[in-house]
């Protein structure tokens, strides 16, 4: 059982660096959790990692201590609604809207090991001629260096690409490689993954249209949500589009952004009906 006072100084640890609030009935969790790091760093308990912590804290242990403990769940084409919305109607308004510069910018906030921006990047190449001479850029950022690695390598487990991908998608762009597959080179090429803490300022990302944000924020504490979100509308032109996960909301969070009516997920920057851009319900309506 781990002492009170070595969860606390863990738990602090990892709310000040990824935001994730534990609560005490978490201690198990954390417990759990953490032994793996303990074993890898020679010590046999969880007091051993908190005295180390204590003593001379290490940047490197006290950054696995961190990813330990962040939720790496995904799957591809998660809830699927948001991928046919992008495809059937935000990029449609898109292409109108951007026809001048000809360029899109999205954003996988907490893109994990990679299946939500590898989905984005797959309706993208769907898209197929309406793109030509486009340049759309896809973003996918995460706290965790190892989830980036899996991401950028492209291999997925049997159980992996069962979960969400259709089949279809799965002869398409996959080969198997061994015992798994391994997505198409021209694929992994459309995503970009870096580094980020959503705790930290993003303005150095630059602007974009799209944003997915998708069962990030759900283990943070309220005003840590309300800074990652409008820190996020900061970076977005009137017109952007945010996507949340199905059980989030930005109701007594933030008011810099609204819920598109009839697409459950999406939210739109609230100062569009204000300034008489017409809602994004109304204006997507059209391409439905």
């Amino acid at each position: 059982m781990i002492h009170p006072e070595d969860f606390e100084l863990l738990r602090r640890i990892v709310k000040s660096r990824s935001g994730l609030t534990l609560s005490p009935d978490k201690a198990y969790l954390l417990e759990n959790r953490l032994m793996a790091v303990a074993r890898k760093w020679g010590m046999n308990e969880i007091e051993g990692l908190a005295a180390t912590v204590r003593g001379a804290p290490n940047e490197e242990l006290l950054r696995e201590i961190t990813e330990a403990m962040t939720t790496n769940e995904t799957l591809f084409f998660r809830d699927q609604s948001p991928f046919d919305q992008l495809e059937k109607v935000v990029l449609p308004r898109l292409l109108e809207a951007r026809k001048n510069t000809r360029h899109i910018r999205i954003w996988s906030a907490g893109c994990s090991s990679g299946q939500e921006p590898y989905s984005i990047s797959m309706v993208i190449k769907q898209l197929g001629a309406a793109l030509n001479d486009w340049r759309v850029d896809i973003l996918a950022t995460d706290i965790s260096r190892a989830m980036l690695d899996k991401a950028r390598a492209g291999l997925y487990t049997q159980f992996e690409v069962q979960r969400g991908l259709p089949i279809a998608m799965l002869m398409k762009y996959f080969s198997q490689a061994g015992d798994k597959w391994e997505l198409d080179p021209g694929i992994r090429a459309m995503v970009n993954f870096d580094e980020f803490n959503l705790l930290n300022d993003p303005t150095p990302l630059g602007r974009f249209d799209v944003v997915f944000c998708r069962n990030v924020l759900i283990y943070l504490d309220q005003p840590t949500k309300t800074r990652v979100l409008e820190n996020i509308c900061n970076l977005m032109p009137d017109d952007g589009v945010l996507y949340m996960g199905g059980a989030e909301t930005v109701m007594g969070v933030t008011e810099k952004f609204q819920p598109v009516n009839e697409y459950r997920g999406m939210y739109e920057i609230a100062k569009r009906a204000a300034a008489g851009y017409g809602t994004a319900s109304q204006n997507y309506a059209s391409n439905a």
